[in-house]
């Protein structure tokens, strides 16, 4: 496991190549995000062992907000919320064209899409795939706000963190445009 800060992302780019490849932590405009590549199974699958988390659908931040148009379904509602990214939001989507492995949401029928607003996006956009975004931490487990409060287990299982000191957010608002009426969920 290496930990790594924004100063070390900017001035070795092969490390965005190694993220791609990888299990890492990283830092997000709310809490520390578990993430790789979520076109991966095997990286899923890790991800999942890590959380013990084994039904519940994971979120994804893309790269660009053209994959939302590309891949979910979206209308003059849809859009509305689309339009509020980035930011502290995680919108769940009607999936209609697969676009993760299949192992990130077991149903297929919807995703949670997050683009967060922190200079960490930036390096998510470099890698042109989407990524696994969970908290930091193992199911109903407390969420990670500083590298001092990650799990031990999860420490030991990862390859990189990328630390941006303590963030002092909470969970992303969760919005549900996958039914008839909008659901939002404070966190």
């Amino acid at each position: 496991m290496r930990i790594i800060n924004k100063d070390e992302l900017k001035h070795e780019a092969k490390l965005v190549n190694e993220l791609k490849k990888s299990i890492f932590v990283y830092p997000t405009d709310t809490i520390y995000g578990l993430g790789c590549d979520a076109t991966n199974h095997e990286l899923v699958a890790r991800i999942r062992e890590l959380k013990q988390s084994f039904g519940q659908p994971f979120s994804i931040i893309i790269p660009n907000k053209n994959m939302i148009y590309e891949f979910c379904e979206t209308n003059e509602k849809t859009k509305k919320y689309v339009d509020k990214l980035p930011g502290p939001y995680t919108l769940i989507l009607k999936v209609k064209k697969s676009f993760v492995a299949g192992n990130v949401n077991p149903t297929g029928a919807t995703i949670g899409i997050r683009i967060p607003d922190h200079w960490f996006y930036k390096y998510i956009k470099k890698m042109k795939i989407p990524v696994i975004t969970t908290s930091a931490n193992s199911t109903g487990g407390d969420f990670m706000t500083h590298i001092d409060n990650l799990n031990p287990e999860i420490k030991k299982k990862v390859d990189y963190i990328v630390y941006d000191g303590e963030l002092k957010g909470r969970p992303s608002t969760i919005i549900n445009l996958a039914k008839k009426d909008v659901e939002v969920k404070k966190r």
